[in-house]
């Protein structure tokens, strides 16, 4: 919709998403050296054993943008973009398994207990319904409807534990509370992905609609989100709207998808004010000191 613009700031955008990447895994490296208990802590813990998903998560998001911006350009930029797409994948899937093996032991053992299952577990399900974004383009759409295959299956198993777990356990804690876009995560992806795979555009819509669903479910909650002080937590509602607009504008190119346009425009506007927002509050928050604490 924005041409060659567009084009200019994705490029950008990407590299500094690169950037970032490399300095988590150095930074990474270095926490493991100065804090391996804290790190073997976190592997132990019911909530931020999921968070070890985004590691192969943001390998198959950054493949799959160097795919779709570069593939075809360089033949030994092929094989590295092919070779960093597979390894992103199958990390992803040893992740999944890992993720979802720790639920087969009891509560405490490290299995499922009610009171800390949030929408954080669906991070290990997002990765596997990305693997046609890429996979497709470089020739292992087998391969790549396979994994979405495995996190659609999950997602639908996930959303029904959540909301048990509500009906079991209550509302999620206030602190939370942006944890809970995540939902709309796999639909936007699915949706996505079910494009990228040449699926009747009325699959994507049905996800479209989903997606919609929990993006207003989401909502109800922006009064608890406001009334939070901000900590890293927040930034669960950045990935799942940037999905659900990238989804948006991809339907407004579907058949009875025109009248989506001026939304998406919006819907473009409002992820990246609140990205720059999230962003100016982190900066402001690790120079205060009071951004990486316990419990943030």
């Amino acid at each position: 919709m924005f041409g060659d613009a567009a084009l200019g700031l994705g490029l950008v955008a990407a590299i500094f998403a690169l950037f970032l990447f490399v300095s988590l895994c150095l930074a990474c490296i270095v926490r493991l050296q100065a804090h391996p208990n804290a790190v073997a802590a976190d592997i132990r813990h019911p909530v931020r054993h999921a968070f070890m998903a985004t590691l192969p998560v943001s390998i198959l998001l950054l493949a799959s943008l160097g795919i779709h911006l570069f593939w075809g350009t360089d033949r030994t930029l092929d094989t590295a973009l092919r070779f960093l797409w597979c390894v992103g994948s199958i990390l992803e899937i040893a992740a999944t398994v890992w993720v979802i093996s720790r639920w087969l032991k009891a509560s405490d053992s490290g299995g499922i207990q009610w009171a800390t299952f949030t929408p954080v577990f669906f991070i290990p399900v997002v990765g596997n319904v990305l693997a046609p974004l890429g996979g497709v383009s470089i020739g292992l759409e087998a391969w790549a409807s396979a994994q979405f295959g495995v996190g659609l299956f999950l997602w639908l198993v996930l959303q029904t534990l959540f909301f048990v777990r509500l009906g079991l356990a209550g509302p999620i804690p206030a602190s939370l509370a942006p944890s809970l876009f995540i939902t709309v995560v796999p639909p936007s992806i699915g949706g996505l992905s079910l494009l990228q795979l040449d699926t009747p555009v009325t699959a994507a819509w049905m996800m479209w609609g989903i997606a919609v669903f929990f993006l207003m479910l989401a909502l109800t909650q922006i009064s608890a989100i406001r009334n939070q002080a901000f900590s890293m937590a927040h930034w669960g509602m950045s990935f799942p709207l940037a999905a659900f607009t990238s989804l948006t504008l991809r339907m407004t190119h579907a058949p009875g998808g025109a009248w989506l346009q001026h939304p998406a425009t919006l819907l473009l506007a409002i992820t990246s004010l609140l990205i720059l927002g999230l962003t100016l509050s982190t900066w402001r928050g690790l120079r205060h000191g009071n951004l990486l604490v316990p419990g943030n």
